[in-house]
């Protein structure tokens, strides 16, 4: 039973992963407000798949495609929307797409990047051709090690859509 299957979005190729539905991936039983619970991105063929499970299925879940996971808490309805996921989840999410070459996951990866340097995590070093693309060398605050960020040169409607893509998978205002 999926409970947030992705599906393609109107005119940019890219994805759109559901919010919590309230219902365990594994069980199928009910996930009440304010109950403790792990939330997964998947990778799938069709792109990200945010996935729900209850503490207590967490150890039956197969974590093989799983490219993130946290535990957070069911929201009420009438609660304000807060960040579920620390800095050291999305970071280590960043880095975990490092290798991506489709063009929805190569943007997700570019605007979650650019968050990671207006949060200060991310520190841009240079750029350089590679062919007819742009890459960015970064690194991650506080280390040496060097790492590339394609540039797929977005335009603000692009940018506007994957970052509804991040909004949604971490149910943050971003």
């Amino acid at each position: 039973m999926s409970t947030a299957a992705p599906s393609k979005s109107q005119g940019g190729g890219g994805y759109e992963v559901s919010r919590p539905q309230g219902i365990c991936h594994i069980s199928g039983k009910p996930i009440e407000p304010d109950q403790k619970y792990m939330a997964a991105l998947v990778e799938t063929p069709a792109g990200f798949q945010r996935l729900d499970i209850l503490l207590e299925s967490w150890p039956q879940f197969d974590r093989k495609d799983v490219v993130a996971f946290w535990q957070t808490v069911m929201p009420r309805a009438e609660a304000k929307k807060k960040l579920f996921v620390d800095d050291a989840v999305l970071c280590e999410l960043f880095e975990r797409l490092a290798n991506v070459s489709d063009p929805a996951k190569v943007s997700f990866r570019f605007v979650l990047g650019l968050i990671l340097m207006r949060k200060r995590l991310i520190v841009y070093e240079s750029t350089r051709k590679e062919g007819d693309r742009d890459m960015w060398v970064v690194r991650m605050k506080g280390r040496s090690e060097l790492l590339d960020l394609v540039n797929p040169h977005l335009d603000e409607a692009q940018v506007r859509e994957v970052s509804q893509q991040l909004n949604e998978i971490l149910q943050q205002e971003l």
